[in-house]
């Protein structure tokens, strides 16, 4: 899909942190139904050296905003996800061009998002971070055996998460953990849909270690 034919408006960006354009760059992308503001804090509790960059979904639903269309819960369209993923990578193209570390972290509905990303590109991104999420299965993208050597991912869940369907959440853990060939960290706590304290600490020292400081 070319820009001239993109159904899909210029993307909203809100930022923090560095400013040097040669600085990685730290992707946040956030939940279904939200928007870049809900996520951009995070970064107050990252460490410092990156450029973070919340994007917004580009699809308008639920008073916020949705990075593809579902046909059901952690489910989706396999069209919508490729023409998001399109879209979104023209955006990274023009601000991170070859050379510039990336990496991203994806929230629920984000996180389906960033794994789709990695998934389908897994050479392009330093990391992904997947959130109390899961990853895009039967959507289009390769969800294969070593598809992911090499790459370092984040996978952090809750016990009691009732959103995403528990049998998508541990297909993903085992996918990520035993599968993908991925340098794998894990995190799980006793709590629902939502980033906690310790899981924010974790996810700030994966960041460091992905970035090297």
């Amino acid at each position: 899909m070319s820009p001239d034919t993109s159904p899909f408006a210029e993307p909203v960006v809100a930022t923090a942190g560095s400013t040097d354009p040669a600085a990685p760059l730290v992707v946040l992308l956030h939940g279904r139904g939200a928007d870049e503001s809900s996520i951009l804090a995070l970064a107050d509790h990252l460490p410092q050296g990156p450029q973070y960059a919340a994007v917004r979904a580009p699809i308008a639903e639920g008073g916020g905003y949705a990075w593809f269309a579902n046909r059901g819960i952690g489910r989706p369209v396999a069209a919508s996800l490729e023409a998001t993923m399109a879209w979104f990578r023209r955006w990274l193209d023009d601000v991170a061009p070859a050379g510039r570390p990336v990496v991203l972290i994806g929230f629920s509905g984000g996180a389906a998002f960033a794994g789709g990303l990695v998934l389908d590109e897994p050479e392009r991104y330093a990391g992904a971070a997947i959130l109390h999420g899961t990853l895009p299965f039967d959507a289009g993208v390769p969800v294969t055996p070593g598809g992911l050597a090499g790459t370092s991912v984040l996978v952090a869940q809750g016990d009691a998460d009732h959103v995403i369907p528990r049998e998508l959440l541990e297909r993903t853990w085992t996918h990520v953990v035993e599968d993908s060939g991925a340098r794998t960290t894990t995190y799980r706590d006793g709590g629902g849909h939502g980033i906690s304290l310790e899981a924010v600490q974790a996810l700030s020292a994966w960041v460091g270690d992905v970035i090297g400081g």
